[in-house]
């Protein structure tokens, strides 16, 4: 397929490659959100097995990490990160652990 000298080409600030998100400047956010993303997909799908009661908690825990902390975590060994791409998937896998466990933000007591 030649392409040639008089072929238009589209440009964009981000597209899809080989499932990881890229975007023009470079930076992670794009894949980051994606990711976390991919991973709320995962947790929903695992929801009915995630919060039973029925299975003890270090095998809910072992079904997370397999699922999603895999899931959100397929190819971060590229990306540049930065602080608020490690805030945002600390902060996707701190709401997944408390619906696991039934806890609410609001049933948390602060330290002294």
């Amino acid at each position: 397929m030649d392409i040639g000298a008089n072929a238009n080409l589209e440009v964009v600030d981000k597209f899809c490659y080989l499932g990881e998100m890229l975007s023009m400047d470079g930076d992670a956010d794009a894949a980051v959100e994606a990711r976390i993303r991919i991973g709320w997909n995962k947790f929903r799908q695992l929801v009915p097995l995630l919060t039973s009661r029925d299975m003890s908690l270090i095998r809910r825990r072992r079904l997370y990490s397999s699922c999603m902390q895999s899931s959100m975590l397929h190819g971060s060994e590229t990306w540049p990160v930065r602080k608020e791409n490690e805030v945002a998937l600390q902060q996707a896998e701190m709401r997944m652990v408390r619906w696991m466990c039934n806890v609410k933000v609001k049933d948390i007591v602060p330290s002294k």
